[in-house]
């Protein structure tokens, strides 16, 4: 199959190139895939995409056009593609349902610590031969009570670190796990969960229930100077809510890898640019906010997954193979 590989970064080329001994052929794409772009893959067979690439009915009818079966996602979370527009086009869309749990679950208790103990502001300040201490003042993570929103794999990654630190886990999700409560987790209520967390952390994917589940009517219910952690998805946070919460003091931290506005931002170098969105910049005027740029994937292991599962669902997708293939369907 001659595959258009969008968004692809050096990493991405690298770990094709080494991975690949199959009879698919690779153009690799730097620009993201959406409407306007999707002439680029004129002449392929099924094109690969990312997180932030949008894969919308406008984007999947221009495929249709130029002969595209097959978009493969290089991610788990499909939230940016029209399910029943693909189905409608004959399209078939295969995903990567998990690589590393643990480096997004590992990433979320750096952005937890980096955080509580301010090893961001450290680090600046050491820098400038200044050694002093005030400002600095953390808490000890042990014997604190941590929320869990979502108990998949990664959430159950998540869920043995914070056990180990000496927390009390309690977790949400319709869907209970056997595997989360073996790892320490207790399953209560959102609004039990809103109320005694100390620390919350998402791990849930971004649905029509989920989309926004961080708001001002929950974050009401939330102890004053409680932590949010979001390695999941940006549009999980009502990103103004947060902010408003942020200036009074009742959000006390705030760990980002991932942000709603994101798509024009991450994965970028703009260091040469004016930073235009507005809500992303009062976010970083903050100093108990921490922000790192979707990065929690990043791991050799987690890209040796990917490409490793992304190659598979070309190759099952070739033979018919839908036994293989990682195939996401829209609800029933």
């Amino acid at each position: 199959m001659k595959v258009a590989v969008f968004s692809s970064k050096p990493y991405d080329i690298r770990f094709f190139t080494q991975a690949t001994q199959s009879q698919h052929q690779f153009t690799f794409l730097e620009p993201h895939l959406n409407a306007q772009t999707a002439t680029l893959s004129q002449g392929h067979d099924a094109v690969c995409c990312f997180v932030n690439d949008s894969v919308d009915r406008p984007t999947l009818e221009q495929l249709h056009k130029q002969g595209i079966s097959l978009v493969a996602l290089r991610c788990a979370g499909f939230n940016n593609v029209d399910l029943p527009a693909a189905v409608e086009l004959g399209i078939t869309v295969a995903r990567v349902p998990e690589y590393s749990p643990f480096a997004v679950a590992e990433h979320a208790v750096a952005l937890i610590l980096g955080l509580n103990r301010n090893s961001h502001r450290a680090y600046n300040r050491v820098r400038e031969n200044d050694y002093s201490l005030h400002g600095l003042l953390g808490f000890d993570v042990h014997g604190k009570t941590v929320g869990v929103i979502g108990t998949g794999k990664i959430g159950q990654a998540f869920i043995r670190i914070m056990h180990g630190f000496g927390c009390r886990v309690i977790c949400y999700d319709p869907y209970p796990s056997d595997a989360a409560v073996i790892a320490g987790a207790e399953y209560v209520e959102l609004d039990e969960l809103w109320a005694h967390s100390d620390i919350i952390s998402l791990h849930c994917p971004l649905v029509a229930s989920t989309r926004h589940i961080i708001n001002k009517d929950t974050l009401a219910k939330m102890k004053h100077g409680v932590m949010v952690i979001n390695t999941s998805r940006g549009a999980l946070i009502n990103t103004s809510d947060v902010i408003t919460s942020l200036k009074t003091g009742a959000v006390g931290y705030l760990g980002l890898d991932v942000y709603e506005e994101e798509a024009d931002l991450f994965f970028e170098d703009n260091s040469d640019d004016i930073l235009r969105d507005d809500v992303f910049a009062r976010l970083l005027t903050f100093r108990n906010v921490l922000i790192t740029g979707h990065q929690a994937f990043f791991t050799k292991e987690a890209l040796q997954a990917i490409t490793a599962v992304t190659l598979a669902n070309l190759d099952a997708f070739e033979r018919s193979d839908l036994t293989a293939l990682h195939q996401v369907l829209p609800p029933a």
